[in-house]
């Protein structure tokens, strides 16, 4: 087993509106000490939204951090660290999009950790079928673009670098992997 090392203090540095930033002081196993930057979010949901002609819908929406345009799936932050992922799922899906699905017509896909070293955001992944049309209901600094695509036309965008958000990679990959009709809905 390997060895670990040892959190003896976490200190805020900063708060944020979407993220807090801490400098941990860490024990190491040799003994000696080092500073990790530590980045606390508090959750977020995805989720994979495919029309009844099995194209799925995307998002494109401006990114500040990478100061482009991404196709994504559509995904947001919790609205608290107590909001089951679902809800935010099924919330986003609209907001967004402005499709809904019911309960029974969403499921669980996968979960991941977008970025190890220095962040503990974890993103529930869902699928959702038998989408209605309604209205997207975007928030005030939201401007985004809803397309469909075939789950082919994702797979090459991904291979060609075309998509380059790591949850819509993982989703677009994993769906290109199973038969999205005969998912397994009890899944989680």
């Amino acid at each position: 087993m390997l060895p670990r090392a040892e959190r003896t203090e976490r200190t805020l540095m900063h708060h944020g509106n979407i993220v807090d930033f801490y400098q941990d002081t860490m024990k190491l196993p040799d003994g000696g000490t080092e500073y990790f930057d530590f980045i606390s979010h508090k959750g977020a949901a995805a989720v994979v939204p495919i029309l009844p002609d099995d194209r799925i819908l995307m998002v494109k929406q401006y990114r500040n951090a990478i100061d482009d345009y991404t196709l994504e799936i559509p995904a947001g932050g919790r609205n608290g660290a107590d909001e089951p992922t679902f809800d935010c799922a099924v919330r986003e899906l609209e907001e967004e999009t402005g499709y809904r699905a019911e309960r029974e017509d969403v499921s669980f896909l996968l979960s991941l950790y977008t970025t190890v070293a220095f962040c503990n955001e974890k993103i529930d992944i869902y699928l959702a079928k038998n989408l209605k049309k309604t209205s997207q209901h975007l928030d005030d600094d939201e401007f985004i673009d809803v397309e469909a695509f075939t789950i082919g036309e994702l797979t090459d965008m991904v291979l060609t670098g075309k998509i380059v958000d790591a949850k819509t990679i993982a989703a677009v990959m994993t769906v290109a992997c199973m038969d999205i009709n005969s998912h397994n809905k009890n899944r989680r």
